[in-house]
């Protein structure tokens, strides 16, 4: 395909993000895609990680993964198996000019499968197994599972296991069900536990840990819930333990909650409810603070709950901000603060807490924190008695005798007007340890890929990257790591973050002296639900000396990048970092404006506004590693291998 000129009115770059692509942040007439690297699958339905097989060489001599979209829909017409699959994931993300369509690619894979490509299969298992897909077909998801775990695939084994419990597209058989889930687990764990020196792949170990926590987790929630099989709360503490050696924070969220309901151990439960929070797990970060407040399972300490209700109610937790507001209020653990009081019980009431209405009411009423408004005051306390409140109740016939038939009538229509938002998933009642939320936040929601700049863990990724988390954990050829971010430029794309450990860094030179035409590559990870966990290569060249619109702070390369991609390194041919992989070329509009898809349009932002960013935090800038600036260029392999070792999977909660 050839290139086509666009006007700098109608560019359009996106940044290297979701597979589900939402548009944004429209300015100057440009438009600008920004996500959080790759979007990875709900944790309800497992993804499938589908690894890449060596090209196919007998119907072509270009490996698949690199023809053009045209000549590979040539080649799967000739029942090449692989073009057939590749096709699949074009048409499944978007890739290559491809537009989406479920059910072309669905076609595509059913097509490889029949040809022998049994790697397609269980991406076939995921998408006919979701009950929210217009393709859901239980039984078709369950033949394919069937196909996939004949071929030892782990997880396709687990998912038939779930089928056969569930009664998903085959009859009920609990026994053979939870059979096929202990293979599963059994040889999920095996793969996770092997040691670096036996694989040489920790990106293939946390994949398989991943898997493994999702399989265990579903297991004990049959047996916690009495789902599908007899109700065994030992049964259930079993597996989630068992998940939670997998480093799974929901699963320590559920173990805390069994020995707090169920064994009645409230050390156990404190234990394993300050794991989950300590991992950002909201409602593990809530029911430490309550164990801190009453003194359950560990020593009262109020200040301590203080610190914990914080955490949870900042992550929006109703009961949370409900309970901090009530420490504010009484001064416990904090010095006596009704505004804040008022602030906490509002957020509170605001989610539909009938406790929280009933008491941001009284302050209202009383003009503690608040100024006094008996209007705003019987609101709440009407809200809260239509929950069944009853001090709403009361205290609303109390007030009632101290206002006018109009100041009733107003607050009678706003309290019709009232309607709760939700900032958490679910509300809870705070005066006791909390059952489990359905939403599991411990399940990473996005990717992305990063590269180290110290050798103490310091480290670069794109701000769309990390944009908005809660937690950020890395994937590394350590294991897995967790990460804090240090400091973003948003204007820039730029973020930079810190892990504990030692690491081989990349060093940094000044983009100044790039040319166009220049050989440049990054090693990253992209689509990981279906590339898998290990780092991709991709090479290319510097294109243009500027991005979209003539923007100097980006190049534009050749290099063909993937959603998950973002935030990784641009490396020069001695394996100096000269770009961070940042963005692409909209293509929806770019057809839109000339009428041509745009191929291997991609921008990264130039290393000299890394430098600039990074100056501002000179304890860094003192620890970046010599540039190489002399001398002939490495061996590719060399290079390879050194951004190999410094790139690393940006896990996003």
């Amino acid at each position: 395909m050839k290139a086509s000129y666009l006007t700098a009115a109608l560019l359009a770059f996106c940044l290297i993000g979701c597979s589900e692509q939402k548009e944004t942040n429209k300015a100057n007439n440009n438009q600008a895609q920004h996500g959080h690297g790759e979007n990875l699958q709900s944790s309800n339905q497992p993804s499938v990680s589908v690894p890449k097989a060596q090209a196919d060489y007998s119907t072509n001599s270009t490996p698949v993964s690199l023809l053009e979209f045209a000549d590979l829909k040539k080649e799967a017409e000739k029942e090449n198996a692989e073009a057939q699959e590749r096709l699949g994931e074009c048409y499944l993300n978007g890739w290559d000019g491809a537009e989406k369509d479920l059910d072309k690619a669905a076609t595509c894979f059913e097509k490889a499968v029949k040809n022998g490509r049994t790697n397609a299969a269980s991406t076939l298992v995921t998408i006919y197994s979701d009950s929210a897909s217009p393709l859901y077909n239980a039984k078709k998801s369950f033949q394919y599972a069937l196909r996939a775990a004949e071929t030892g695939d782990a997880f396709a084994q687990g998912r038939l296991g779930i089928h056969y419990i569930e009664g998903l597209g085959v009859a009920t058989n609990s026994v053979e069900g939870v059979r096929r889930l202990n293979v599963a687990i059994e040889a999920l764990d095996k793969r996770a536990q092997q040691s670096d020196n036996e694989t040489n792949e920790p990106w293939l170990r946390v994949g398989s840990k991943i898997d493994l926590a999702q399989l265990c987790e579903r297991l004990a929630d049959y047996y916690c819930e009495g789902l599908f099989v007899p109700k065994n709360v030992t049964n259930a503490i079993a597996w989630y333990e068992k998940a939670s050696l997998a480093e799974s924070g929901n699963a320590q969220l559920q173990l805390g909650y069994l020995h707090a309901t169920e064994t009645k151990n409230h050390n156990e439960a404190a234990k394993w409810f300050r794991m989950a929070a300590e991992k950002g797990m909201a409602y593990g970060q809530f029911n430490l603070g309550v164990s801190y407040q009453i003194g359950q399972g560990v020593v009262t300490d109020k200040a301590e709950a203080v610190k914990w209700y914080l955490k949870a109610a900042e992550q929006g937790v109703a009961p949370a901000q409900l309970n901090l507001g009530g420490m504010y209020k009484d001064g416990e653990g904090v010095i006596q603060d009704y505004v804040e009081a008022a602030k906490w019980f509002r957020k509170a009431a605001e989610q539909g807490d009938a406790t929280a209405q009933q008491r941001l009411g009284v302050l209202y009423g009383n003009g503690n924190g608040v100024t006094q408004n008996y209007v705003e005051a019987y609101k709440w306390f009407n809200l809260a008695a239509a929950q069944g409140n009853e001090h709403g109740v009361t205290n609303r016939n109390k007030i009632i005798k101290w206002m006018t038939p109009d100041q009733i009538a107003d607050a009678q229509r706003l309290s019709a007007a009232f309607v709760a938002r939700e900032e958490s998933a679910n509300k809870r009642n705070s005066e006791r340890i909390e059952e489990l939320p359905g939403q599991r936040s411990d399940q990473p929601t996005s990717s992305g890929t990063g590269f180290l700049i110290s050798d103490d863990g310091y480290l670069i990724s794109n701000n769309h990257v990390v944009e908005g988390a809660t937690q950020v954990r890395l994937v590394t050829s350590a294991g897995l790591l967790s990460a804090k971010v240090v400091k973003v430029d948003a204007a820039n794309d730029l973020a930079l973050l810190k892990a504990e450990g030692r690491f081989a860094p990349l060093a940094i030179s000044a983009s100044r002296g790039v040319k166009m035409g220049n050989t440049v590559a990054t090693v990253g990870f992209p689509n990981i639900g279906l590339q898998g966990f290990a780092p991709k290569l991709a090479k290319g060249e510097i294109a243009s000396l500027s991005g979209a619109a003539d923007d100097a702070r980006y190049f534009q390369i050749s290099v063909p990048v993937q959603p998950g991609n973002s935030g990784g390194a641009l490396v020069d041919e001695r394996g100096n970092v000269v770009g961070v992989v940042s963005a692409k070329l909209n293509a929806s509009a770019a057809l839109k404006s000339s009428g041509a898809l745009p191929e291997n349009v991609n921008y990264a932002v130039k290393s000299s506004y890394l430098l600039s960013f990074l100056e501002s935090v000179p304890e860094v800038a003192a620890k970046l590693k010599e540039v190489l600036a002399d001398g002939p260029p490495k061996k590719f392999e060399d290079v390879v291998k050194e951004a190999e070792q410094a790139a690393v999977l940006v896990l996003v909660y």
